[in-house]
């Protein structure tokens, strides 16, 4: 009986071999798809780098990979937590690189930070996240400052503004998650806010906003006024 092998680059005619391609015509030219191709090497049981890439890239936004949980990318058919891993090492070292770029986001107002937090909406503890911007309000990093419990997230002005110093940034927007559903800020959020905005006015870092984010809803601070000074 004559048996059939699983697909593999090889099968491909040179010029579609994404490594080739990348080293002959350099990585700008490639597609989002060749791109993964390049990083992952090898393709999966029963389809090429190149098929198993074309999934990734109809499963999950690439363009925001270093946002992308990881249960999404292990929800791609054969894609294992090592492949997983790999992507998303891949994505935060191309962000550390070029955290100052064109495609840095461009942080608005909470519209923005509410897309940016759609990995911890759904979370069943509190995320408490940093976005480090630049003078033109641009991410230059986003940091899990802390997880905390059910309904309740433990954060020091040290573990803050410490980032925002060593990347001298010259602001910063705090986001956390509310398990709940509900949005709205509790006492502790306003206290722990009001503490934060105090440290980072001695520091001269503004903190520009405090964005409480839930599955399908968000409650900024600034646009309710609830930020002093």
């Amino acid at each position: 009986m004559t048996g059939t092998h699983a697909p593999t680059i090889q099968d491909r005619d040179e010029q579609e071999r994404p490594r080739e391609r990348l080293l002959e015509w350099g990585a700008a030219a490639l597609t989002d798809v060749d791109l993964l191709a390049a990083i992952l090497g090898t393709g999966t049981s029963g389809a090429d780098v190149l098929e198993t890439a074309g999934r990734i890239v109809r499963t999950v936004n690439v363009r925001r990979l270093h946002l992308v949980p990881a249960e999404d990318l292990l929800a791609v058919r054969g894609l294992g937590p090592a492949r997983a891993a790999q992507l998303l090492a891949a994505a935060e070292l191309g962000r550390r690189l070029w955290p100052d770029g064109d495609a840095a986001p461009l942080v608005r107002g909470p519209e923005q930070i509410y897309d940016l937090t759609r990995d911890i909406r759904a979370a069943n503890r509190e995320h408490f996240v940093g976005f480090y911007l630049n003078s033109r309000h641009q991410v230059l990093r986003r940091d899990i400052i802390s997880i905390g419990s059910l309904n309740a997230s433990i954060v020091h002005p040290r573990e803050v503004y410490l980032p925002a110093i060593a990347l001298s940034a010259a602001s910063l927007v705090l986001a956390h998650n509310h398990p709940s559903g509900d949005p709205t800020p509790s006492e502790e959020d306003l206290a722990i806010t009001r503490r934060l905005h105090e440290a980072g006015r001695l520091l001269g870092i503004e903190l520009v906003d405090h964005v409480v984010v839930a599955r399908d809803a968000f409650a900024s601070f600034r646009e309710r006024r609830l930020l002093r000074g």
